[in-house]
């Protein structure tokens, strides 16, 4: 049997490719991809697109050329007539005004309910070819249920293909004490995530400069991003990259920076570290947690979207920042963006200060974090509930 992907990136291989063994992944072409890269090259050449970018980078449809058996896709709806399903990490249909709905203190749905293009994408959803719709968290579910509560006439139908399935994580390691990292000495905290300022990465330097600066000098910082400007949930700037950059630079005695490393390298920095870090304003789910945890590292992360069914306070440290009943942070103004910064830092202090004075609290914490990544992400039992789906599909 035949499944078909159509990207090959960091989702498609941790979600999809080679997941399920006797199936034969291959990788299938899409008409959109042509008009997506058409849309591309505009935007280049005339600094504005003629077509909605997001909106085609989440459609497919090959006419059925591609002769694949069944099609799995991470947040992308098929309008054609092979099965297929479909992996999703906010909402489907992934179109630019759909993503925006559940943002803010109140969720708005009013610019999407007379849509053509989501009507007509919901009549997709409630057709034959569509076998199931799976969310990688509670959170992305909630949101989904949400979004189609305003459009009763396709609810039933596509409620019915709904369900949550967490992602695979292997464990890196099989308890902290295999790590042999001794907790008498200098605490190596980490940060991953090429969209540094989104994820609090501003905040979290801020806060280990003055850490650094009121005799905490036991501190180590190892960062691992990009540091790519953020335009949505912390609207930052190139000169605020530069002055990061300056900062970086200028502590490097006690701060590792990599602009890039491979995952494999990410992993092995990652078994060297006592804790992991991901203060974030937005996130669909935070990948770098599972990691982190998988390699022995409880994770200081808040509380938007998935991360509270992936982190606690007994696997590792959770800050509250405010948030709407769907989970997403309230970043709406610079009042809000202001906020969350506040508290961020603020509790970053505080957490920070009780792991060096407890710093017992790392050993506890990563083994229950190791023990959650084994009961609810393991790959052999995702493997087979995906497998279920997939003979469920070509029924």
């Amino acid at each position: 049997m035949k499944v078909g992907y159509s990207v090959d990136d960091y989702q498609s291989r941790r979600n999809i490719i080679n997941i399920v063994d006797h199936f034969d992944y291959v990788k299938v072409y899409n008409m959109y991809t042509v008009l997506y890269k058409l849309a591309i090259l505009n935007l280049k050449i005339m600094k504005y697109s003629i077509m909605n970018i997001t909106d085609i980078n989440y459609k497919f449809n090959d006419l059925d050329l591609n002769k694949v058996d069944l099609l799995h896709f991470i947040n992308t709806i098929s309008y054609g007539k092979t099965p297929w399903i479909t992996t999703f990490e906010t909402i489907v249909p992934r179109f630019r005004n759909t993503l925006s709905c559940h943002h803010g203190k109140y969720c708005d749905y009013s610019s999407v309910k007379k849509d053509s293009k989501i009507l007509k994408a919901l009549e997709t959803l409630c057709g034959n070819s569509c076998k199931k719709l799976i969310a990688i968290s509670d959170c992305s579910l909630n949101i989904q249920k949400d979004f189609l509560s305003h459009f009763p006439e396709y609810l039933p139908e596509i409620e019915s293909k709904l369900i949550c399935l967490h992602p695979p994580q292997k464990a890196r390691i099989k308890n902290y004490e295999n790590k042999q990292l001794p907790l008498n000495g200098q605490i190596h905290f980490m940060f991953v995530g090429n969209d540094f300022f989104r994820k609090g990465g501003s905040e979290m330097l801020e806060t280990f400069i003055e850490l650094r600066k009121s005799n905490h000098n036991n501190l180590k910082l190892t960062i691992v991003s990009s540091l790519a400007t953020d335009n949505y949930s912390t609207i930052t700037t190139k000169a605020e990259v530069e002055k990061t950059k300056e900062i970086i630079i200028k502590n490097s005695n006690w701060i590792d920076f990599y602009s890039y490393l491979s995952n494999s390298k990410v992993i092995e920095i990652m078994k060297s570290a006592h804790v992991g870090l991901l203060p974030t304003y937005a996130d669909t789910y935070g990948f770098s947690v599972l990691e982190f945890q998988a390699s022995g590292c409880p994770v200081i992360t808040t509380n938007v979207r998935a991360l509270p069914e992936i982190n606690n306070n007994e696997t590792g440290w959770i800050i509250e920042i405010p948030k709407n009943c769907l989970g997403e942070a309230i970043y709406t103004n610079i009042e809000d963006r202001n906020e969350i910064g506040r508290v961020i830092k603020k509790e970053l202090v505080n957490v920070i200060s009780e792991i060096m004075e407890n710093r017992d609290l790392i050993l506890s914490k990563a083994n229950k974090a190791l023990k959650h990544i084994r009961d609810y992400h393991s790959p052999e039992e995702y493997s087979r509930k995906i497998g279920e789906i997939y003979h469920r599909a070509l029924i």
